[in-house]
C-alpha cells in the first residue's frame, strides 16, 4: 500500500518529516540554497498547499537557460 502525502491524510509533524526526509541533509553540500528549498515547501507543512501544487508552480517558473538546439541522442553513440 502506498503512503498518502496529502494534507488531509497527514499531521503537521508528519509533513515536516516528509519534507526533511525528501530534502535530506543538504546543509553541508549546499551553497546557501537550502533555506530557499525549505521555504518553498512551507505552505505544504502549514497545510495550505499540496506538494503537487508547489512542484507544479516551481516547474512553471523554472527556466533552464538552455537556448537550443537540443541534443536528442547519446554522445557515446557518435564515437562508434
Amino acid at each position: 500500500m502506498t503512503r498518502s502525502f496529502r494534507i488531509a491524510d497527514t499531521t503537521r509533524e508528519e509533513r515536516e518529516q516528509i519534507v526533511a526526509e525528501s530534502i535530506g541533509n543538504i546543509s553541508g553540500l549546499c551553497d546557501g540554497c537550502s533555506p530557499g528549498i525549505i521555504e518553498m515547501y512551507q505552505d505544504y507543512i502549514d497545510g495550505k498547499k499540496e506538494l503537487r501544487e508547489i512542484n507544479a508552480e516551481f516547474r512553471r517558473s523554472y527556466t533552464s537557460g538552455a537556448s537550443g538546439p537540443y541534443r536528442t541522442g547519446c554522445m557515446m553513440e557518435e564515437d562508434r
